[in-house]
C-alpha cells in the first residue's frame, strides 16, 4: 500500500508562483513514478508533471516552460513549483504515485489563482 499526503496550495495571485509537496509512505523502497495531476472546476483530471525513478520528466502542455519538478527518494517526496500562474491554473491538485503498474492518489489540495 502507498499513502500520499499533499501540502501547499491555497490562494495565489496571477503572475505569482506556487509550491506543492507530497510525501509518500508505505511498504516500498521507491515509487516508479511520482507526479502531479490537477482537476479544474467542471473538467477532467489532467497531467501537470511527473518524474520517473530514473529522473525522466514529462509535463502537460498547459504548464510547459512554467514548471519544475523534483523528487527525493530518501525522504519519499516529490515537489512541484509552478510559476507565472494564470487563473486557468485554478484546480484541485493531486499527488500521484505509480508502483508496479498501480496508481495511487492523494486526497488533493485546492489551488485558487486570483486575477
Amino acid at each position: 500500500q502507498v499513502q500520499l499526503l499533499e501540502s501547499g496550495g491555497g490562494l495565489v495571485q496571477a503572475g505569482g508562483s506556487l509550491s506543492l509537496a507530497c510525501e509518500a509512505s508505505g511498504s516500498f523502497a521507491r515509487l516508479d513514478v511520482m507526479g502531479w495531476y490537477r482537476q479544474p472546476p467542471g473538467k477532467q483530471r489532467e497531467l501537470v508533471a511527473e518524474i520517473t525513478s530514473g529522473g525522466l520528466k514529462r509535463s502537460g502542455d498547459s504548464v510547459e516552460g512554467r514548471f519544475a519538478i523534483s523528487r527525493d527518494d530518501v525522504r519519499g517526496t516529490v515537489s512541484l513549483t509552478l510559476s507565472r500562474l494564470k487563473p486557468e491554473d485554478t484546480a484541485v491538485y493531486f499527488c500521484n504515485g505509480v508502483l508496479g503498474g498501480l496508481d495511487y492518489w492523494g486526497r488533493g489540495t485546492l489551488v485558487t489563482v486570483s486575477s
